[in-house]
C-alpha cells in the first residue's frame, strides 16, 4: 500500500478485510481459539483507539497502560532492531538488521495505519547492519551502518537517490589495533548514535570483545581501546557552525571526532537531556557488561558521561571491582589503580540488573502519560531472568537518576529470587530505585513469548513505541483504562522436568558419552566465558560438570526440545541458521581449522534427538495445526504439521485411537495443560521420520 493512501481508504480496506474475515469464519475461530502472531495469542482485547487501535498482547504492565501489536511476523518483518517517527507525518521508519549477515539489512517504512500484512514498504535494501536512526537539527532521518552514517528522505519516490553520507570509516568489520594486529570482524557493528541540541552527534564504538583479555600473563592495556580511534568508547563529532554536516564526496576525508569517554564496552543506550550540553545537566549511558559466569555479576551500569574520562572496561566492573585479569596493568602506568584511586575512572551514576543488557534509553516528553514527563525510560533486552522489561527512573531537574541508600531492592523474576539487592563483592551498595513500565516479559506457554525490546521512541502523540528483534514485532504503548489484568503464571521449564531429561541422558550409555564429549570439545573449548560458563566451577568432578552443563541448556528457553533438534536454538545458533548470531564468535571458521568440529555439532543434534526414550515422529502434512490433549481429554494445544514428537506409545492404552507423545514444543501448550506423562494425538496425525 502506497504512503499516500488516505485515512478515509485506509478505513475501508481495514473495514473490507474484517468482512472477509467474517465471511471466511475467521471471526468466530478467533473468539474460541486466540490468533498467534509472532508468538502473542490475539483475542478480542484492542489497545488504543480510532486508526491506532491494535490487537491488545498480554504483558505485565503497570496500571493504565497497554500495549498493542502493531506488526509481527506476518508482516515479514525479520529482524528488527530501531524506529523513528518520520517528522510531522504519522509514519515511522524501522531499521530491519535481517540476522547478522553482512548485507541482509533494510530501512523500512511503516504506516501503522495499513491493513495487516501491508504496512511496510521497503525504502533502502542490502545495508550492513543498519541500528541507528534519528532526526537530525535539519529535520531529516539519520541512520547508520556498520561503518557509515548517513540521511536520507523515507518518503522520496527514490529514497537511495537521497542519500548522503556524512561519516564513511568508522571501525567496523576489519580493523587495525594501534599495537598492528589485523581484526576480522573487528569493531562491535552495531553504531548507535544521538543529536544534542547544537546539532554535534555522539557515536556508540563498541568493543571488539566481552572482556579484551589476551593469553595470561596481560602485561599491557587492552589494544583496542586505546588511541585516538579507541573502541570501547564514545566519538564525538562536531559539525559546522551551521549545525548540519555535509554530505562527503568521494574524495572528501570524514569529519575530524575526539574520543569523548573511553571504557564503555558498549553504548547502545544513551540519552541526552534536552537541555545538554548546557552546564550540568545529563548525558547518560546504559553500559552492557562483561559477561561474568555468576549470574548476578556484573551489575549493568548506568553511567553519567563526562568528557575525557574513564569509566573501567575492561579493567573496572560493578563499582570498583578491579578485573583480576589486568592486576599487572593496574600496578602501573597510566592506569595504576584505576578502580580505587585514580582520577581519570568515573565510576558508575547507579548500577543495573546484572545482565539486563540496557540497549534503549530515553527521556519521556509527551501528553499521553503526564505521570511519566521527564522520567527516564529503559529498556533490557537481557535472555536472562532480569532482563526482558522496561524501566521507569525517576530524575532529577537535571535529568539524573537519584541513588538511593543500600540496600535497594530489584525484581529478578517468578522464576528465580523474587527480588534481590544491589550488590557487588563488598556487599550491598546504594542504587537508583526504578519501577517498571513493562514487567518481568517472561514467555508463557500459548499466551507470549519472552520479550526481547530493543529500540524505543515517544511519538508526537505520546505513545511509546517499541521494536523486538527476536520476536519481530512493533508494539505500541497507550493508555488503558481500569485496573489492569492479573499476572500471567510463570511457566518456564520446571526443576522436575529437567530432573527427568538429565536422567534419561544419565541412564543412556551412548547419549552419556556424547555429553562428555560435547562438555569437553565444544563448551569447555569454545564456550567458557559466555552464559554463565554453562554452570561449570571449581571443584567439580567429571560427572557433575557434565550433569552441569545439560541442565544449563536445558534450563535456557527454547534452546533444546527433546527429539526434534531442528527446532531449538541452540542448533541454530551453533550453526548459524537464521538471524541468530553464529556463536562462537568467530565460530565461521571452526569446521575448516579444527577436525571433528562439524562432528561434534552432529553429535549435538544426535543427543537432542535420542533424549528421550521412545520413536520420534512427525505430525502429518494437511491442516496447518494438530490438537493435542491431557489426561482428562482437554484440549491443551495445537502442533503445526510437520513438527516432530517423541512416541513414548504408539497404541495409548488407556484412550484407544490416540497415540502417546513425550511434551509437544512448548510454544504449542495453552497455558492450561501440564502433564508430566506427555500428551495424546490422534494415531492418524503421526509418520516416521524420514
Amino acid at each position: 500500500m502506497s504512503y499516500f493512501t488516505s485515512r478515509r481508504e485506509r478505513r475501508s480496506l481495514r473495514a473490507c478485510a474484517g468482512i472477509l474475515a467474517a465471511l471466511l469464519g475467521l471471526t468466530s475461530a478467533a473468539a474460541s481459539e486466540p490468533l498467534r502472531r509472532s508468538g502473542y495469542a490475539i483475542g478480542a482485547e484492542t489497545c488504543g483507539s480510532g486508526d491506532l487501535s491494535f490487537p491488545r498482547i498480554q504483558i505485565d504492565m503497570k496500571a493504565g497502560f497497554c500495549a498493542g501489536l502493531v506488526a509481527s511476523e506476518e508482516d515479514r518483518l525479520k529482524f528488527p532492531r530501531a524506529i523513528v517517527q518520520v517528522p510531522g507525518r504519522e509514519l515511522f521508519v524501522v531499521a530491519d538488521m535481517g540476522g547478522w549477515g553482512h548485507s541482509d539489512g533494510r530501512l523500512l517504512l511503516l504506516d501503522p495505519r495499513a491493513v495487516p500484512g501491508q504496512r511496510f514498504k521497503e525504502l533502502l535494501t542490502g545495508i550492513e547492519y543498519p541500528f541507528g536512526l534519528a532526526i537530525g537539527l535539519d529535520r531529516q532521518l539519520y541512520a547508520s551502518t556498520a561503518e557509515t552514517i548517513f540521511r536520507f528522505d523515507p518518503l522520496a519516490d527514490n529514497p537511495r537517490g537521497t542519500v548522503e553520507t556524512i561519516i564513511r570509516h568508522m571501525p567496523g568489520r576489519r580493523i587495525t589495533l594501534p599495537d598492528g594486529t589485523k581484526v576480522e570482524e573487528g569493531a562491535h557493528p552495531l553504531k548507535q548514535f544521538v543529536f544534542d541540541k547544537n546539532g554535534r552527534l555522539f557515536v556508540n564504538v563498541g568493543s571488539h570483545s566481552d572482556d579484551c583479555v589476551t593469553p595470561a600473563p596481560i602485561t599491557t592495556p587492552c589494544a583496542a581501546a586505546e588511541g585516538a580511534f579507541a573502541m570501547a568508547s564514545i566519538w564525538l563529532f562536531t559539525p559546522p557552525a551551521s549545525g548540519v554536516f555535509p554530505a562527503l564526496t568521494p574524495k572528501d576525508p570524514d569529519p575530524p571526532h575526539v574520543v569523548y569517554a573511553r571504557g564503555l564496552r558498549n553504548s547502545m543506550a544513551m540519552a541526552l537531556h534536552p537541555n545538554f550540553p548546557d552546564a550540568g545537566y545529563a548525558f547518560l549511558q546504559g553500559e552492557n557488561s562483561r559477561d561474568l559466569p555468576d549470574i548476578f555479576k556484573p551489575n549493568e551500569e548506568i553511567n553519567a558521561i563526562e568528557p575525557g574520562r574513564h569509566y573501567g572496561w575492561p579493567y573496572c566492573y560493578d563499582l570498583s571491582t578491579p578485573s583480576p585479569e589486568f592486576r599487572n596493568v593496574l600496578q602501573g602506568g597510566v592506569y595504576k589503580s584505576l578502580c580505587t584511586a585514580n582520577a581519570l575512572y568515573k565510576p558508575p551514576l547507579s548500577l543495573m540488573p546484572p545482565h539486563g543488557a540496557p540497549l534503549a534509553m530515553l527521556y519521556y516528553h509527551g501528553n499521553k502519560f503526564p505521570e511519566l514527563e521527564g522520567k527516564l525510560l529503559v529498556g533490557l533486552h537481557g535472555y536472562r531472568p532480569t532482563g526482558s522489561r522496561v524501566l521507569v527512573y525517576d530524575v532529577d531537574d537535571h535529568g539524573f537518576p537519584k541513588p538511593s541508600p543500600a540496600p535497594v531492592r530489584y525484581r529478578v523474576s517468578c522464576a528465580a529470587d523474587p527480588a534481590r539487592s544491589f550488590q557487588t563483592g563488598t556487599g550491598e551498595v546504594a542504587a537508583a530505585p526504578f519501577d517498571e513500565l513493562i514487567a518481568g516479559w517472561h514467555r508463557v506457554n500459548g499466551a507470549r513469548p519472552q520479550g526481547a525490546p530493543v529500540g524505543m521512541i515517544v511519538a508526537e502523540d505520546g505513545a511509546i513505541w517499541l521494536v523486538e528483534d527476536k520476536n519481530q514485532t512493533v508494539i505500541r504503548i497507550d493508555r488503558a483504562a481500569g485496573d489492569p489484568p492479573p499476572p500471567l503464571p510463570c511457566d518456564m521449564r520446571s526443576q522436575a522436568m529437567i530432573d527427568q531429561l538429565a536422567a534419561f541422558v544419565a541412564g543412556d550409555a551412548q547419549n552419556n558419552a556424547r555429553l562428555i564429549t560435547l562438555r569437553k570439545g565444544l563448551v569447555e573449548k569454545h564456550c567458557l566465558g559466555c552464559h554463565s560458563d554453562f554452570g561449570l566451577k571449581g571443584g567439580l568432578s567429571e560427572a557433575e560438570k557434565d550433569a552441569a552443563v545439560l541442565r544449563f541448556m536445558l534450563s535456557q528457553d527454547g534452546w533444546i526440545y527433546p527429539g526434534d533438534p531442528g527446532a531449538g536454538r541452540l542448533r541454530t545458533r551453533l550453526r548459524g541458521i537464521g538471524a541468530g548470531k553464529l556463536m562462537p564468535p568467530g565460530g565461521e571458521g571452526l569446521p575448516k581449522t579444527e577436525p571433528g568440529y562439524a562432528r561434534l555439532l552432529d553429535t549435538m543434534d544426535v543427543l537432542v534427538a535420542t533424549m528421550v526414550p521412545g520413536t520420534r515422529m512427525r505430525i502429518k502434512p494437511g491442516p496447518p495445526q494438530r490438537k493435542f490433549f491431557g489426561k482428562t481429554s482437554k484440549e491443551c494445544g495445537e502442533i503445526p504439521a510437520a513438527k516432530v514428537v517423541v512416541v513414548t506409545q504408539r497404541n495409548a492404552v488407556d484412550k484407544p485411537g490416540f497415540s502417546r507423545f513425550f511434551r509437544p514444543a512448548d510454544p504449542y501448550l495453552n497455558g492450561e495443560c501440564s502433564d508430566g506423562d506427555g500428551y495424546y494425538i490422534r494415531q492418524e496425525f503421526l509418520v516416521p521420520v524420514q
